[in-house]
């Protein structure tokens, strides 16, 4: 039995587990149609086209682990940004673990997807909101007919929220090979303001394979910066879709940092829903060996008088793979759009390879969209200067390709994820960069 039959055989029993009276139901059956329509995507897909899954998904996953496996905090405190007060919402095996977070409704809802789909207080807020935004493919319809646990995070207008959520997924090798998935969804309302940080991550070499779904909506004025540190084992594998709804003068930036695991692809969409929006989009990949890293990005300018911003930096050495699609769409009323686009890469071994294809699709006349990509290795005279100087080789490789990277980290607004960002570089470049991290 093949992982689109084993789904399809236990989604009967999953929805018996599940209250029917949700607000959701209809939509999980309706979803699950999509994907047993769909299926898994392939590289006959053109979003596709240098993404295979066929490594990942021949993997005989359980999809519903039994055993609960509990995890003190000093043996995960390395996995959280611990030198912060934070909010946060951890997950182990998919299952909600209460010891290790810290939820909130003082003035806000920081807590579990499983509780908004269920209590009756939450209703209103999941009728609007949820699957509003998520894409209809195979792989986010999976989630959606499988949604039962995740973070929800509802902000109401004109709050500042005084220290950052963490979400934290951890999978504990219980189970030989086990498929996660992991529903978000976060509403920003109006004037309001939120960090947030979020982290998969497996404690083992056992197979893993999470298919994760977030939903962003940022009212009007809202700001909303989020980051995602993937640096996860080389057997694990993320699927991570996140969608983000802008209102009027609203500004959400999304910070991916990929370091790890042996295949991350990253579908990151905006839809621009107002005037005077900013979109940031950033990233850093550093991989190497066989991983594989895929970024597909849009952004959707709908109404006139915004911006957006993508900045994607690569480094990739041995026989590692990297992927960028980016789309910018500006419709036709959309005027007075500056929408600007970057991947750079640098590839450190004749065997690694980057496919990069960034896309500009303009309807409007009065606009000012830019996008550039390079790919090359590392700059000869610049290495002749810093050796000269008595910078030994492999250190002088390290300074180069920190700089490389650095325009992107200068944009990290929370100093204690900067800094952990920082340490992680320098150990996937293996030296120490001698100065303050």
């Amino acid at each position: 039995m093949d992982l689109k039959e084993k789904l399809e055989s236990s989604f009967m029993a999953f929805e018996n587990k599940i209250d029917v009276d949700t607000p959701v139901h209809a939509l999980r059956n309706e979803a699950f149609k999509i994907f047993e329509t769909a299926g898994f995507p392939s590289k006959k897909d053109e979003a596709w086209k240098y993404t295979s899954l066929n490594s990942v998904l021949k993997q005989d996953y359980s999809l519903f682990p039994k055993q609960e496996n509990a995890i003190e905090f000093r043996d995960v405190k390395s996995y959280f940004i611990h030198e912060i007060d934070a909010y946060k919402i951890v997950f182990i095996d998919g299952k909600y673990s209460s010891h290790l977070s810290q939820t909130t409704h003082d003035g806000i809802d920081v807590c579990l997807m499983s509780s908004a789909l269920n209590k009756p207080k939450y209703r209103l807020v999941i009728e609007n909101y949820f699957n509003k935004v998520a894409g209809k493919d195979g792989l986010t319809s999976l989630n959606t007919a499988f949604s039962s646990e995740g973070a929800y995070i509802h902000i109401p207008k004109n709050k500042l929220v005084n220290k950052p959520i963490q979400i934290l997924h951890f999978s504990t090798g219980s189970e030989e090979a086990v498929m996660l998935q992991p529903r978000n969804l976060i509403v920003v309302g109006e004037n309001s303001h939120v960090q947030i940080i979020e982290r998969h991550q497996s404690l083992t070499d056992n197979p893993v394979l999470t298919n994760s779904v977030t939903e962003i909506f940022a009212n009007k004025r809202a700001i909303v910066d989020y980051y995602k540190l993937q640096n996860d084992n080389e057997n694990a594998s993320l699927i991570d879709s996140t969608s983000v709804n802008q209102k009027q003068e609203s500004h959400v930036s999304v910070h991916t940092f990929s370091f790890g695991g042996k295949l991350t692809r990253n579908n990151l969409n905006f839809y621009q829903n107002g005037e005077r929006i900013d979109s940031t989009l950033n990233g850093i990949t550093i991989i190497g060996k066989k991983q594989h890293v895929d970024h597909n990005t849009l952004v959707h300018h709908i109404e006139p008088n915004c911006e957006s911003h993508q900045d994607y930096k690569g480094i990739f050495n041995d026989n590692s793979t990297g992927v960028f699609n980016g789309k910018v769409l500006v419709d036709k009323e959309a005027q007075k759009t500056n929408a600007f686009q970057s991947n750079n890469n640098i590839l450190l071994s004749d065997k690694a390879t980057i496919n990069s294809k960034p896309q500009l699709e303009i309807f409007a006349d009065d606009v000012k969209c830019s996008h550039g990509c390079t790919i090359g290795q590392l700059d000869e005279s610049a290495m002749f200067y810093l050796r000269s100087r008595g910078i030994p080789e492999k250190e002088a490789k390290a300074l180069l390709m920190y700089a490389f990277s650095n325009n992107v980290l200068d944009s990290v607004k929370i100093p204690e994820v900067k800094t952990r960002i920082n340490k992680i570089i320098a150990e996937k470049l293996g030296v120490n960069l001698g100065f303050d991290l």
